[in-house]
């Protein structure tokens, strides 16, 4: 499993030209099964993708699609975790082993 955060960053001035694509990149993720979680980083700081059932090389060849990325609007910097306990409504995220 996979935390990604996405941090503005010198091209952040074009996040609103791209902000469709953007959002449309990350239906595609969640599409596929393989983003489980997105969000904002506050205040304003960019985003947040939580990912899973997907190997660390596919995560930075998808991430490196993003149109954010792309265009240097944000930073993406990419976190391994191992789920090790969790919550049993998150107990699903126990059998994530994408990785």
């Amino acid at each position: 499993m996979f935390v990604v955060f996405l941090r503005f960053s010198a091209g952040r001035d074009l996040a609103g030209q791209l902000m469709q694509a953007h959002k449309d990149w990350l239906q595609c993720g969640f599409d596929a099964g393989v983003f489980i979680m997105a969000g904002s980083l506050e205040p304003q700081a960019g985003g947040m993708i939580l990912a899973s059932g997907i190997t660390l090389a596919q995560l930075e060849d998808r991430i490196s699609g993003d149109p954010f990325v792309m265009q240097d609007v944000v930073q993406a910097e990419i976190v391994e975790v191992k789920p090790s306990k969790a919550d049993p409504r998150l107990a699903f995220l126990l059998a994530s082993t994408g990785s």
